[in-house]
């Protein structure tokens, strides 16, 4: 089987690569990124290629399965560079394996992709898919959804598999993630259970995460079997203000939404932090995923909990925590000066 996946550097592009490489059933990997890294695993061979500009149609040639992984989460102030990478290079994606009679696609959509659902009950893959309107995360995946609709009737003989993870963590995506959401000025080292006594209970603010490699083994299986369709992926327990307290062993301190709300939306109007008050609305109306189709279809087991992702990222968060890939380089004082001198959530 030959294997190429688009957005290989990443923080789940990297263990969808550590999940394939061992496989028997695997000859080769072709790994695409914008950047060429340094990091490699057996069977891969990197491909340097942008998917909103380059010819994608001979990478894909001779490929059994396209796994399309390539995604920009900044910057959030120029939602048009997040939709020519993510929509429009997603449809040209979809449009080089349709070409080249890939017989299998794996797209990585999210549980962003998702409209509004509740916190007191699970959701299934039949909830409505429109995302919410205020962030261009989840706008974009969920204008995707509607193109691989479209798509697969258009293309019956391509096996389509949409995954929808939570919130994906690991220690060496941890200096990746605090400059896509927190920004440079937040001190790493600082977060400690010694040194936080108290954690937001905000009304709504609950979330489904899921360790990397976890989700890494969702796309080796989804790439190998005969599986069709969507698969809500997210490990157990639901993340909210009680499991923070108890992992910070501190106490919920009470805030509404609209404080927190306009908190974030003056920082962010200041480019003082990346994530934008959109993605938060967001979260807070996430619904809570039932993941038994992937548990019972797929036979795909989390190896980790929630809080051993959580507390396996907080952990590179204060080290510093990375490797070598472009996107998951490690943290720095240089890295720091760069992002601002770039504009926090500003044009590259």
């Amino acid at each position: 089987m030959r294997a190429v996946v688009t957005g290989a550097s990443g923080n789940v592009g990297t263990s969808v690569i550590e999940a394939l490489s061992p496989a028997g059933e695997v000859d080769e990997i072709v790994g695409v990124a914008r950047r060429e890294p340094e990091w490699t695993q057996p069977k891969l061979r990197w491909t340097v290629a942008d998917v909103g500009e380059d010819d994608l149609a001979p990478l894909f040639r001779g490929a059994d399965v396209v796994i399309h992984l390539a995604w920009l989460f900044q910057p959030t102030h120029h939602p048009t560079v997040t939709w020519r990478n993510n929509v429009l290079g997603s449809i040209r994606v979809f449009e080089a394996v349709a070409t080249e009679r890939v017989p299998a696609l794996i797209y990585a959509s999210s549980v962003g992709a998702y409209s509004p659902g509740p916190k007191d009950s699970r959701v299934d893959e039949n909830w409505p898919t429109h995302g919410w309107p205020t962030a261009a995360y989840p706008r974009e995946k969920a204008y995707l959804e509607r193109c691989l609709d479209s798509f697969e009737r258009d293309n019956s003989g391509v096996r389509v598999v949409r995954l929808r993870p939570g919130f994906v963590f690991k220690r060496e995506a941890a200096s990746q993630q605090r400059r896509l959401f927190a920004g440079p000025l937040l001190p790493g080292a600082l977060v400690r259970p010694s040194l936080l006594p108290v954690v937001p209970d905000v009304p709504g603010l609950q979330i489904q995460a899921v360790h990397s490699a976890d989700v890494g083994e969702a796309y080796r299986l989804a790439a190998l079997g005969d599986f069709r369709g969507a698969f809500n992926v997210a490990a157990e327990p639901v993340v909210d203000a009680s499991v923070l307290a108890e992992m910070f062993g501190a106490r919920k301190l009470s805030l509404p939404p609209w404080a927190v709300r306009a908190s974030l939306a003056a920082a962010w109007r200041a480019h003082l932090v990346p994530a934008s008050p959109g993605l938060f609305e967001t979260v807070l109306r996430l619904p809570l995923m039932d993941t038994t189709r992937a548990r019972t279809e797929l036979g795909w087991t989390p190896r980790h909990s929630a809080t051993d992702a959580i507390e396996e990222f907080l952990s590179g968060l204060r080290g510093g925590a990375g490797t070598r890939t472009p996107p998951l380089r490690p943290d720095g004082l240089s890295g720091r000066v760069r992002e601002l001198r770039t504009h926090i959530g500003g044009k590259p």
